[in-house]
Parts: structure tokens; C-alpha cells; sequence
């Protein structure tokens, strides 16, 4: 199987589940094993005036090709409804989609899991030809960092779409990880699956669907560090 930053292609079926039949159709054609599509992501922790993490601003650009079907797919309803309208609307359907499962992120501190809060700012826009998410995550109380460092997955449980920082090659860029408010060091750790993952995931086609929890092993980690000497 390809690495997962040369193997993107196709478009994820999870992420909106909107029915979108002409767009399923094409699926196998383009992309045979799991992943179907990505996500590149870039993420903004924001910090309070005590240097506790208050919430995570995400930005989700959706891969080109399924992006373009979307657009195509929006342009050709029906109504007088200009293109913002309809993807305010696409954005109510993704937000309805990923709430109950928390936008597919988890944080944690000490390999304990940190509760979320819900989303109370979200926007879907078009920018150089693919669609664009981006939403405030606030965790459910505010995270104090300075005994302990904060890590994050993003991920879709059963791998059908590949969820990655943005990085310029292999390389994550500078600003798909930091930090506002507080002074702290950041880094994504990439993923290391095991290659019996790996092939179960090449295995799967888009008619099967994968065990539930195999997306994490995929899952880039991302550290936020302020307990710094």
C-alpha cells in the first residue's frame, strides 16, 4: 500500500454522508482499498489568560477531487439559491454528520481521555477549488498544561477517509500545528502502523467496511507541550 501522503485520492464517505449517489458510483473507480479520500487539517489551540487550553480551531480542506464533485453537485440544484447559501447548507449537513461523533478528534492528557464541548462556530467555504471546514472545538473544561502535555488524534474510525495535517511533502508545514495565548512547544507525530494494519486497510474495498477504531492507527498525534523547564 502506498504511504498515506501518496496515496491520496478519491473522496470519503463518511465525512458528509449526504447521499450523494453519482458521487458514491465513482468511488471505486478511483481509490480500490481504504483510505477513499483525505483530509488536509491545520490546527489553532487556543489558550486562556491562565494558560489552559480553551478550544481547538480546526480548518479541514477537503481533498481536490471531491471537493470538485461537491461544487458540481451544489451548482446543479435547484433554485435561485447563490452559491454561499448552498454552502451554508452543505455545512449544516456536515456539522448534523460529525457532531455525534466529535468532528473525529480526541484529546488526551496522561492516556486519559478529555470531554469535549460542542461546536458553536462553523463555516463551509470554497477556496481555490475545494471545499474548506472550519469550526472552534471547545473542550468541555478548560485543560491546565502545566503538569502534563496535551495530545490530539483526528481520525475517522474505520479509515475510509485519511485525515492529515498539512505539510509540504512529507513535512507537516510550521502552521498546521500552534498555539494562541501561551507559550508552548508543539510537534505532529506520524503515524507507525503495524503491516498487519496496513494490509487489512489495503484489503478493504469500498463496499466492506473496516473494524471500528482501525482509522487510529493511522492517526497523525499532535503534542502541545507548556510544562517546559
Amino acid at each position: 500500500m502506498p504511504s498515506p501522503r501518496s496515496s491520496r485520492g478519491g473522496a470519503g464517505r463518511r465525512l458528509l454522508a449526504l447521499g450523494l449517489a453519482c458521487v458514491l458510483s465513482l468511488w471505486p473507480l478511483l481509490s480500490p482499498a481504504h483510505p477513499h479520500g483525505w483530509v488536509d487539517v491545520s490546527v489553532r489551540v487556543q489558550m486562556d489568560e491562565r494558560g489552559r487550553v480553551e478550544a481547538l480551531h480546526q480548518r479541514w480542506r477537503l481533498d481536490p477531487f471531491y471537493s470538485l464533485l461537491l461544487l458540481e453537485e451544489l451548482r446543479a440544484a435547484q433554485g435561485e439559491a447563490p452559491m454561499e447559501a448552498r454552502l451554508d447548507q452543505l455545512g449544516v449537513e456536515i456539522r448534523h454528520n460529525l457532531s455525534p461523533q466529535h468532528y473525529f478528534t480526541h484529546v488526551t492528557q496522561d492516556g486519559e481521555a478529555v470531554e469535549l464541548g460542542e461546536v458553536d462556530d462553523f463555516t463551509t467555504l470554497e477556496r481555490d477549488g475545494r471545499v474548506v471546514l472550519m469550526f472552534r472545538l471547545p473542550l468541555a473544561e478548560p485543560l491546565p498544561l502545566d503538569q502534563a502535555a496535551m495530545h490530539y488524534r483526528i481520525y475517522d474510525p474505520t479509515y475510509y477517509i485519511e485525515v492529515l495535517h498539512e505539510a509540504d511533502g512529507d513535512t507537516p508545514r510550521p502552521d498546521a500545528l500552534r498555539v494562541t495565548g501561551g507559550d508552548c512547544a508543539t510537534r505532529i507525530i506520524a503515524a507507525d502502523p503495524d503491516p498487519v494494519q496496513v494490509t487489512e486497510a489495503a484489503s478493504l474495498d469500498r463496499t466492506e467496511r473496516a473494524p471500528e477504531g482501525l482509522g487510529r492507527f493511522f492517526a497523525e498525534t499532535g503534542e502541545v507541550r507548556c510544562d517546559l523547564p
